[in-house]
């Protein structure tokens, strides 16, 4: 199967990785919150909103399926509570890209599209709650991953090169 899955708090830098993966190794790369958005036809924002997030659940648990049983040597980009479907470890080896709490909001904030960023992100609306959530998810993430790559003060590239590093190990 061949398929790297990250996953990590929302903001961590998942999307900034996969993308310098793709540009650095013969992989493609896949979010799993854009075949959300894709086959709903709407934003996760809306979902959210609309459907609540127990639908939104579901609907990555189809996702998760759709992955184990139809997708190969891909990088696959993942939303920051997906890593809860039952069949992770069916879909691929499991990188943690791994930072503190503070610092992942900080690197949002900074970001050219901060409002942007945090806007699609509805569970960030609230740093207090964010903040438990992470809390919650961090020891959870920590026991899934095969592979824990701090990202903290690193480069897209510098991750990129020791997930591929990594991941050569590990398969």
């Amino acid at each position: 199967m061949n398929n790297i899955i990250l996953i990590g708090f929302m903001g961590v830098g998942k999307g900034s990785v996969a993308r310098e993966v793709i540009k650095n190794s013969n992989y493609i790369a896949i979010d799993t919150d854009d075949l959300i958005e894709s086959m709903e036809n709407k934003k996760i924002k809306k979902i959210f909103e609309d459907e609540g997030e127990v639908y939104f659940r579901k609907l990555e648990k189809d996702v998760s399926l759709w992955l184990e049983k139809s997708v190969k040597n891909t990088l696959i980009s993942t939303g920051g509570g997906f890593y809860k479907v039952k069949n992770l470890k069916e879909i691929g080896t499991i990188v943690l890209l791994d930072s503190p709490f503070d610092s992942i909001i900080k690197r949002i904030k900074e970001h050219p599209n901060a409002t942007k960023k945090l806007k699609k992100r509805p569970l960030l609306s609230d740093l207090k709650k964010a903040k438990e959530l992470y809390k919650q998810r961090r020891p959870e993430y920590l026991e899934l991953a095969d592979i824990v790559v701090n990202v903290d003060g690193k480069s897209a590239l510098e991750c990129t090169k020791e997930i591929l590093k990594k991941v050569k190990k590990h398969v």
